[in-house]
């Protein structure tokens, strides 16, 4: 009896042993934390805000990161998709944030994030109605765009992190690349159940370890933070509402919201949750409410990572629970400053060597997506053509749309959001929009 009530559990809801969560979960984590931070770092620069500040707004990122990622996986009411997606800042709302913050100061910053927050929550509703816009080919070449525009950052991160440093691309960085992929295939391939699944947690340790013994990692930086970061809200002052700066925040996560649509669709292909429009609408909310939350803690507007689809594809390890652990660490992470820096010392080379396996895997995802579709007679080799095409104009020419006014350009910078949106458009044109999104999500 009880073996057939387990049978009957889907693997996204099932419970793993509490060492292989955390083993699954820090797989996750190690792959999003370069882009994690990435945001505040970038922000902090901009603002000329203190070194003692950059430190707090990666602790309230990373724990708000944590927060994000539980209600996304583990979910109350309506709230959070339940299926294993880790929760990022969106990099649409970079230059946003950065004009907002250089014209009204930091806090109007927190107070547009907290308005649009509010507004993506309570619109989820009548934005997930768009899901009969995302037949498979749409699906699948939005899986593919994903793993595309992704590649480039596997590729900097092989190189060294930084295109203008001397030591990109050097002989050293291309060989700890290289030996940290050929670890995590050869592990793939030759280990069995959970020794393959953590092949990129044990290619990235593997890596590491042969940096480390090549004098390539720098862990000054661990010596040098805090054991306890305490994350306290509104600590940069009580937040000021500008309806300008509130406006363009809004068109922020209405782009998020087309992203979110594309990953969560995405994840639920991968892993054989189909979504459909209630799971969608349970999917936004969970962004709108993280934001929301992101606001209070000094953090930013949060949405799915799409560098994790990869690893689900890899690992073939489809429990949200182990994403959950993934925002417990996260949260610890936050708490800790000591832990988050030996993180932060794992050489970027290892981790492109780990990319190109994860980014790689999500294009292979796309492809099988739409190796079923069909093709002859019909108008979806022209859909996957230019919407494919589309999203590679900022991959090649990242200043394409320079021309363009601000707002605008939190549209067109996205590969993925651009392409995404070429998809939908041309299928509504070519094929019409009577879809069916009667899902069952059972």
């Amino acid at each position: 009896m009880n073996e057939n009530l387990t049978k009957r559990i889907h693997p996204v809801d099932e419970m793993l042993p509490a060492g292989r969560l955390f083993a699954y979960g820090l797989q996750h984590v190690l792959a999003m934390y370069a882009g994690a931070v990435a945001v505040p770092i970038i922000i902090a620069q901009a603002l000329h805000l203190s070194p003692a500040e950059l430190v707090h707004l990666i602790n309230a990122d990373l724990f708000s990161c944590g927060i994000a990622t539980l209600i996304q996986t583990l979910g109350f009411w309506k709230i959070g998709a339940r299926i294993p997606m880790i929760q990022g800042v969106t990099f649409a709302s970079v230059t946003p944030m950065i004009l907002i913050g250089a014209e009204h100061g930091i806090t109007a910053i927190y107070g547009a994030i907290l308005v649009a927050g509010l507004f993506t929550f309570f619109i989820a509703p009548f934005f997930s109605r768009f899901i009969r816009f995302f037949p498979p080919v749409v699906t699948g070449t939005i899986i593919t765009i994903i793993g595309i525009t992704l590649l480039p950052v596997a590729v900097n991160w092989m190189g060294g992190g930084n295109p203008k440093a001397q030591d990109f691309a050097s002989p050293m960085n291309l060989f700890l690349a290289f030996i940290t992929l050929v670890i995590i295939i050869a592990i793939y391939r030759c280990g069995k159940g959970f020794l393959s699944n953590v092949s990129v947690l044990l290619g990235l340790i593997g890596g590491t370890i042969i940096a480390m013994i090549l004098g390539q990692t720098n862990f000054s930086e661990v010596g040098n933070a805090a054991w306890i970061g305490l994350v306290t809200p509104f600590s940069f002052g009580f937040p000021t509402f500008d309806i300008g700066s509130i406006l363009s925040m809004i068109v922020v996560m209405i782009v998020t919201m087309v992203e979110t649509t594309g990953d969560c669709i995405a994840i639920g292909s991968i892993v054989g949750r189909p979504i459909g429009r209630s799971r969608l609408a349970r999917c936004l909310r969970a962004d709108g409410l993280s934001t929301f939350i992101g606001g209070i803690l000094n953090s930013f507007p949060y949405t799915a990572f799409a560098q994790n689809v990869g690893l689900i594809a890899v690992t073939r390890v489809k429990s949200r629970f182990v994403v959950a652990a993934s925002g417990i660490i996260l949260i610890a992470l936050g708490l800790f400053p000591k832990m988050a820096a030996v993180v932060a010392s794992i050489p970027n080379s290892v981790l492109g060597g780990a990319g190109v396996a994860m980014f790689g895997m999500v294009i292979a995802s796309g492809i099988r997506a739409l190796s079923k579709v069909k093709f002859d007679g019909t108008y979806n080799l022209m859909i996957v053509a230019v919407s494919i095409g589309v999203s590679m104009i900022t991959l090649t020419a990242p200043n394409f749309f320079h021309s363009f006014p601000s707002w605008a350009n939190i549209v067109l910078h996205s590969g993925i959001t651009l392409g995404s949106i070429t998809a939908v458009v041309l299928n509504l044109i070519l094929n019409g929009s009577a879809q069916k999104d009667d899902v069952n999500e059972d």
